[in-house]
């Protein structure tokens, strides 16, 4: 991740509350089952050792990946132009002929399940700067798809 990525208040927020937790929670967790699992005896035969160990490195690991992230990050205030999709923005879309909504976030808040697509992503990428009206074609696994803009918000 070598290029600044664009990041809502709300994303950054989400992420320096998940490297606060890793760092002021989880981390007190784990150090207190590598305190237990010592106290069980021979270290070289326990497996609670090991694996408290294990999830130490994934921890320490986690809150590095994110420390670098932070420091490439560019938050984006919300455009406050509804005219044209910006990251933030709720689009209504019209894909291949049936009716879609979606929130376009960066790539911490995505959450296909509810609808909220990265930035990032190629649908993402292509609707940025898009206006009501606007139609394009864009490329996705399972092809190409059409999509016209009806309504942004």
């Amino acid at each position: 991740m070598d290029e600044d990525q664009y990041i809502t208040q709300e994303g950054l927020d989400k992420l320096k509350s998940e490297l606060h937790h890793l760092k002021n929670v989880r981390r007190h967790e784990i150090a207190s089952r590598i305190e237990r699992a010592k106290e069980l005896g021979d270290l070289s035969e326990n497996a609670e050792y090991a694996e408290a160990k294990d999830e130490q490195a994934f921890n320490e690991g986690k809150i590095i990946e994110i420390e670098e992230q932070l420091k490439k990050l560019v938050v984006v205030e919300k455009n406050n132009n509804s005219d044209i999709i910006d990251l933030g923005s709720k689009v209504r879309v019209d894909c291949n002929g049936k009716e879609k909504f979606y929130t376009l976030v960066s790539f911490n808040e995505v959450d296909p399940v509810n609808n909220m697509i990265s930035n990032e992503s190629p649908l993402g990428q292509a609707m940025i700067g898009r206006k009501v009206g606007d139609e394009f074609s864009v490329k996705i696994p399972s092809g190409q798809m059409k999509v016209k803009i009806l309504e942004i918000e």
